[in-house]
């Protein structure tokens, strides 16, 4: 059974939360850019390390290259 404590699914906190905050962006700023369907929930997900299939990964990074307006790696996102 899995627990909210588990290391395989929490990862801490992401790089993705620094640059978010370092550009002065919050989650609503994504999910309004964004064109594909994500969620509050998708981005907080993702900030606080929670395992994520790699195509909520790619809609996360479109989101934040629309808000932020650059580019960025999986990897510069991502430590998994």
């Amino acid at each position: 059974m899995t627990t909210e404590t588990d290391p395989e699914r929490n990862l801490g906190e992401q790089p993705l939360a620094r640059i978010m905050a370092a550009a002065g962006l919050t989650a609503h700023d994504l999910v309004a850019a964004s064109t594909e369907q994500i969620t509050h929930k998708m981005v907080s997900r993702a900030c606080k390390g929670r395992r994520l299939t790699p195509h909520v990964q790619v809609k996360i990074r479109n989101a934040l290259a629309k808000a932020a307006g650059r580019e960025y790696a999986l990897a510069e996102l991502f430590t998994y």
